[in-house]
């Protein structure tokens, strides 16, 4: 499982060892290219009501799966340490193209943090019946082969079908989002077809955006086909992470969530809520992103 967690000198700094009684009412950092890593938060939010969750979204720069390694490793550490000014226990890349090219490099290294990739990937080897797993995400992820090695690990006999879905972020960015739209379901047709083919029965959503046309994805797929969402297995991921670091906040209230983007937090309060089902009015925020 990828997590970075701190070392020995690190907890004695910082009083980590057992539980930091400072750290325990930080927020739980999040970040995305755009607003797929909203199904991160949505999900955290309903698993860990009381925690607070500072998220950013690099809408300015958005999509990550069409850059290279290097500028999406450079945009990973710029979003990282953006959230690292904010006082956070925890940073989760809810951002499947940035979970695949970064894999296991440390460019965390004082917080715990998690990518969406590894336990995705750990619980589609646990769902499947057949050994036959699909995956679809950016063109970054499929060309990574990140899901392939994190499945083979766990799995060495399982076989993989990789589908590239390039369309599927913009489509949901512009909210082309409902089940009935002959847009988006002519595209997820195409993009679908070979994984459907290749008798799949669990299917790894390896893009955060992607749970938002989930029904879609269902209904052309087959009510036999378990479908993985990598942000709701971050999610849960991190609540095991802070329970047994005794990072979980003591606060009986209602966490609250801030949101921060790099370009216009009106178009982002737009479509926020097709990913979390609720108004963000007042508490979406933009930065320059000056690190």
């Amino acid at each position: 499982m990828q997590v970075l967690t701190f070392s020995s000198d690190e907890r004695r700094a910082v009083g980590i060892a057992g539980g930091n009684e400072t750290m325990k009412n930080d927020a739980i950092g999040v970040f995305d290219s755009g607003m797929g890593g909203l199904t991160t938060v949505k999900e955290l939010h309903a698993i860990l009501p009381h925690e607070n969750i500072i998220y950013f979204g690099d809408t300015a720069r958005i999509p990550y799966g069409s850059r290279s390694p290097e500028t999406i490793l450079r945009y990973a550490r710029e979003d990282v340490a953006f959230l690292q000014k904010h006082a956070v226990k925890m940073i989760i890349a809810a951002c499947g193209t940035v979970s695949s090219v970064v894999g296991d490099s440390p460019f965390v290294t004082d917080l715990p943090f998690t990518g969406v990739v590894l336990p995705a990937a750990e619980t589609a080897c646990a769902a499947t019946r057949n050994g036959k797993i699909g995956i679809i995400g950016t063109s970054a992820t499929i060309k990574s082969g990140s899901y392939e090695k994190a499945i083979h690990s766990s799995l060495p006999d399982a076989v993989v079908t990789a589908q590239a879905c390039p369309l599927f972020v913009h489509l949901v960015e512009n909210g082309y989002t409902d089940f009935h739209n002959p847009v988006t379901r002519l595209v997820a047709e195409e993009y679908l077809e070979p994984v459907r083919k290749a008798g799949v029965d669990t299917l790894i959503l390896g893009c955060t955006h992607y749970p938002v046309i989930r029904e879609i994805i269902a209904d052309i797929m087959g009510a036999d086909v378990t479908l993985i969402s990598p942000g709701a297995e971050a999610a849960k991921f991190a609540r095991k992470c802070l329970t047994e670091q005794n990072l979980l906040t003591d606060s009986d209230a209602v966490g609250e969530n801030t949101y921060y983007v790099s370009d216009s937090p009106e178009m982002f309060m737009e479509n926020a809520g097709n990913f979390l089902g609720e108004n963000v009015a007042g508490k979406v925020f933009h930065t320059s992103l000056q690190i």
